[in-house]
C-alpha cells in the first residue's frame, strides 16, 4: 500500500469511527469536518492574526443559519454537498489523479499547508 493509500485509509477510517461514535452518517461528519470545523479553525487562526474577531463571527452566523435552515435536512444535504465534493475530487482524473490521490492531496496535504502557513503568520504576529 502507498503513501497516498495508507493516508486515505487512515483518514476515512477516522472519519467513520467519529460518525460512528457521534451517531452520524459518513457523508455528515465529512461536511462538518471540512465544511465547518477546517476553515473555522482557518477563520480563528486569520482572526487571530489580524487581532480582529472578525471571520470567525461571520463563519459561526453563516453556519448557524444554515444549521438552521438545514436542521431536519442535515443528513440529505450532507449527502448532496458529499456528492458535490466527490465529484469535484473526480475531476481531478483530467490531470491524472484518482480519487484517492485527489482526496489526500486536496483534503489532506492542502490544509496541511494552509494550517503552516497561518501558524508561520499567527508565530510571527506575535512578536
Amino acid at each position: 500500500m502507498g503513501v497516498i493509500n495508507k493516508a486515505f485509509d487512515i483518514v476515512a477510517k477516522s472519519l467513520l469511527k467519529t460518525a460512528e461514535i457521534l451517531h452520524l452518517t459518513y457523508n455528515e461528519i465529512n461536511i462538518i469536518v471540512y465544511y465547518f470545523i477546517v476553515p473555522l479553525t482557518w477563520c480563528v487562526m486569520i482572526d487571530l492574526i489580524i487581532s480582529l474577531p472578525v471571520f470567525t463571527p461571520l463563519w459561526l452566523l453563516l453556519w448557524a443559519g444554515l444549521f438552521i435552515a438545514k436542521r431536519k435536512t442535515f443528513r440529505l444535504w450532507s449527502d448532496r454537498m458529499f456528492k458535490k465534493s466527490v465529484d469535484f475530487l473526480l475531476w481531478f482524473r483530467c490531470i491524472g489523479w484518482n480519487y484517492e490521490t485527489a482526496s489526500v492531496i486536496i483534503c489532506v496535504v492542502l490544509p496541511v499547508i494552509i494550517y503552516a502557513v497561518l501558524a508561520y503568520l499567527l508565530i510571527g504576529s506575535c512578536h
